[in-house]
C-alpha cells in the first residue's frame, strides 16, 4: 500500500487535496499523469476526503502542479516550503 503525506485544505470555498509527488511525475506522459491523478482521486474519495486532488512536484528549486485553471494563481503563489508546511494527513492507497 502506498502512503502519501497530503494537505487537505479549504481555499476560497474549495476543498483541495494537495499531494506532493516525486519529481519524475513531471516527466511522465500526460495520459499516465491523468491515470495517476484519477487513481489518487478515487483513493481520496474512498477515504472520505472531499475535494479535488492536485499533484505537485519539484522542478529544480521551483514546483509544478496540475490543477483547474482558476486555481493556477493560488498554486503559483505558493512556495514548496508553504506546501510542505500544510501537510496535515496521510492518505493510504492500495
Amino acid at each position: 500500500m502506498a502512503q502519501y503525506k497530503i494537505a487537505h485544505i479549504r481555499e476560497q470555498g474549495q476543498d483541495i487535496i494537495i499531494i506532493p509527488l516525486g519529481s519524475d511525475f513531471g516527466n511522465k506522459p500526460s495520459s499516465t499523469q491523468e491515470g495517476i491523478i484519477e487513481s489518487l482521486q478515487l483513493c481520496a474519495r474512498s477515504a472520505g476526503l472531499a475535494g479535488t486532488v492536485v499533484p505537485v512536484w519539484r522542478v529544480g528549486s521551483r514546483h509544478s502542479f496540475i490543477a483547474p485553471t482558476p486555481w493556477h494563481p493560488y498554486f503559483k503563489s505558493l512556495s514548496w516550503n508553504a506546501i510542505m508546511s500544510n501537510l496535515n494527513k496521510v492518505l493510504t492507497c492500495g
